[in-house]
């Protein structure tokens, strides 16, 4: 009888570490089949044109490139699943720096050998990315190319893409596309191949790009190619016909690989021409730069885990050093190859070491096979992939940018396509910089506002001080300040304190405060002084709270902490040190009100009207001694004379003065020329420690605009007063003539 324990035992499990590697294995094969595509791809963007000939020696670059990236990157990286190569945008600078040699070599007829200084350029470029970058991790500065604006990131991408699809009609036809090559690339066949690369390309659209099969890109690869030879076989066009009529790519020979780092090579080198390349070299380093934050920065969004960005940018500087040194070009992390492995099962550093394998071994296979492979369905994968990144970039980002953000894209792919990379980076950031601050000065700057009747301190007060406060807290109006302020915000803060005195003429003290702004530029403390300007001829008091000392140090510099601005920690105790000096005043003031109340009344023959002109006046306090107004200045006030005594000062022989007629209580000065708007003709002077009233022509202009019935009263006043003066003249003159 058989043992019942052996028939109901387990099945027996798999080690999970070989399962683990198994996964990896599989997820890395995925991985390849994409890595293998677009690196044949990539080679035939960079090495198309003049540099068609040495094709072997650029599928051989691609594909060091590949295996060293992939892993370097995987043996360093801080996602063990990470998968690196030559990404669509690094080949296509790649390939723009190396056209750019090519041109200038031929255009100035250097004697320099075009296979080694290509190899030479690339390779140096290489290196000094991996050094950049290094430098970038090392010192913790490569987080700053995130502030890069994004409408210039995209930019950039977008016209990225624009290169790839030029790059693509190159492939398929053999030519540049130029006005002097325009004859070439419109004839029957060539417009053929377009039109088979945008079928391709179409049919990639549909299926793969939905899908993102890890097989699905070789089976359509696959099955083009099988499509077009049997469309040869149909036609009676032979493999040798369709390679002369340039249907096919001609089989390069068997993938050399070749260091240039030779003393005679390095001597033949164009170095003359490398001042032209500079720009090219700093859209190739900025390109990996940004590519390897932005693809970490995506990784993590779509594995849920958290990457070192230091960490990266170190690996990945240490590999395109290596790659450089072994004849390769710049690549990076890529996001769509590590997350197809992820999503494989991968999640170990075996991956990453299985795509290098298979790169190194695609370098005894490819030439074999890119030898019966149509040019429209590479050429077709370039075309799908710059229409990738132009699609995203001008018509998706529509969605998700402003009007005016994606206006500055557009603007800078334009730049870009027009005067090249650096130049159109360096208007981007510009752009966006402008951008940035045009859109941060629509922000508010003014959380909320308050007064002292709404919002007081904590102090607990008697019921005879809060009724002051609740009578005259409008004396005291508030501003809660937030984000930082600069020119922008900060002149519309200005604006929006005008008009807040002009609404509010009884404000006596204004607090700002500070507690949410983040920072105060130069250029705001000079709006900031045109506050106080206002401020001080209005007499109102400006109180700082919660101000930080970096934005006191700007505001100090530009001479606005001073007399009539006074700083206090807490908003709080800010209230209280108002209220008090508030209570203060008003004890002193009732019965000086009282007074100026019936004066008013009199003249006004109303006690509403009397409170109204009261309201709308400015008490001032001046010293024995003091100039009140000059002669010559504008005519933008009256004063009404509460206590105290006043001359009127006319200039007189040797720089003196004479007073021609002295006022005192109960009297008005400055009423014709506040009607006239005439320049002042004579200077006013305290003899004495004097109280004034003030009416300026502001509330003059609005007294006769808001109430026309106060201002005939005021006019009717005025005129009396001039009758007065003008009999005491006739009088004057009569005993004169005697």
């Amino acid at each position: 009888m058989t043992d019942p324990a052996i028939i109901f035992s387990p099945a027996p499990r798999f080690n999970p570490s070989l399962k683990r590697a198994l996964n990896d294995i599989l997820g890395g094969s995925a991985a390849s089949v994409l890595t293998v595509t677009f690196g044949l791809s990539y080679s035939l963007l960079i090495f198309a044109g003049p540099l068609s000939p040495y094709l072997s020696f650029g599928i051989a670059a691609t594909f060091i490139s590949s295996a060293v990236l992939a892993a370097v990157i995987a043996l360093g990286s801080s996602l063990p699943f990470a998968i690196a190569a030559p990404d669509s945008s690094t080949a296509a600078m790649t390939g723009i720096l190396a056209a750019s040699l090519v041109e200038r070599i031929e255009t100035a007829s250097l004697p320099a050998p075009l296979l080694s200084s290509v190899l030479i350029t690339l390779g140096l470029s290489t290196i000094l990315t991996g050094f950049v970058l290094c430098g970038l991790g090392l010192t913790r500065m490569g987080r700053a190319i995130r502030y890069v604006p994004y409408p210039v990131v995209g930019g950039f991408l977008g016209a990225t893409g624009f290169v790839i699809v030029m790059g693509a009609i190159r492939v398929i036809t053999d030519h540049p596309v130029e006005f002097a090559t325009l004859r070439r690339v419109a004839n029957g066949v060539a417009l053929l191949e377009l039109g088979a690369a945008c079928a391709m390309a179409l049919v990639l659209y549909l299926t793969w790009h939905r899908s993102r099969s890890p097989f699905g890109l070789p089976i359509i690869l696959i099955g083009g190619m099988l499509t077009a030879h049997v469309a040869f076989w149909a036609s009676g066009i032979s493999l040798e016909q369709a390679r002369a009529l340039g249907w096919t790519f001609r089989p390069p020979p068997q993938a050399a690989f070749m260091l240039p780092w030779h003393i005679d090579e390095l001597a033949r080198y164009p170095w003359s021409a490398v001042p032209d390349l500079l720009g090219n070299l700093v859209a190739v380093i900025f390109v990996a730069a940004s590519s390897t934050l932005f693809n970490t920065t995506g990784i993590e969004v779509a594995v849920h885990r958290e990457a070192n960005l230091e960490r990266e940018l170190n690996v990945t500087g240490a590999a395109n050093m290596l790659t450089g040194a072994l004849g390769g070009y710049a690549g990076c992390i890529s996001v769509s190859r590590s997350v197809l492995n992820f999503g494989a099962g991968g999640r170990g550093r075996l991956s990453g070491l299985t795509v290098a394998a298979m790169s190194l071994l695609m370098l005894a296979v490819a030439p074999e096979l890119l030898g019966f492979m149509p040019k429209f369905v590479l050429g077709g994968l370039l075309l799908y992939l710059g229409a990738d990144q132009l699609h995203k970039w001008i018509i998706e980002s529509r969605k998700r940018l402003s009007k005016l953000e994606y206006l500055s894209l557009i603007a800078i792919i334009v730049i870009i396509i027009g005067w090249g990379f650096v130049p159109g980076i360096l208007i981007g950031v510009i752009i966006g910089c402008a951008t940035f601050a045009f859109s941060a000065a629509r922000v508010e700057s003014i959380k909320y506002s308050f007064d002292g009747a709404e919002f007081r301190s904590s102090l607990d007060r008697s019921r005879d001080d809060q009724e002051v406060l609740l009578a005259h807290g409008g004396k005291i109006q508030g501003l809660n300040l937030q984000s930082y302020l600069f020119f922008g915000s900060a002149n519309r803060l200005y604006q929006h304190v005008k008009q807040l005195l002009q609404e509010r003429p009884e404000c006596r003290y204004l607090l700002f405060d500070f507690k949410l702004v983040t920072g105060v530029d130069s250029s705001a403390a000079y709006s900031f002084a045109q506050i106080k300007r206002s401020a001080h001829d209005l007499g109102v008091e400006l109180i700082l709270v919660h101000l930080p000392a970096a934005a006191e140090k700007v505001l100090r510099s530009s001479d606005f902490v001073g007399d009539g601005v006074t700083i206090i920690p807490e908003l709080d105790h800010a209230l209280e040190w108002c209220e008090n000096e508030l209570i203060a005043q008003h004890q002193g003031l009732e019965q000086e009100e009282a007074s100026l109340r019936g004066r008013f009344t009199r003249i006004l023959d109303s006690e509403d009207d009397a409170d109204r002109l009261i309201h709308r006046c400015q008490r001032i306090e001046v010293e024995s001694g003091e100039i009140i107004v000059r002669a010559g200045d504008p005519a933008d006030s009256m004063h009404f004379i509460l206590e105290g005594r006043v001359g009127i000062m006319v200039p007189a022989e040797e720089d003196r003065t004479t007073r021609v007629r002295s006022l005192g209580r109960y009297t008005t000065i400055g009423e014709m020329g506040l009607v006239s708007n005439t320049p002042r003709s004579a200077t006013i002077q305290a003899e004495v420690d004097s109280v004034l009233y003030v009416l300026n022509t502001r509330q003059f202009d609005s007294i006769r605009d808001e109430d026309p019935a106060l201002s005939h009263k005021l006019l009717t006043y005025f005129v009396s007063v001039m009758a007065e003066r003008l009999t005491f003249a006739n009088r004057t003159i009569a005993v004169l003539r005697r």
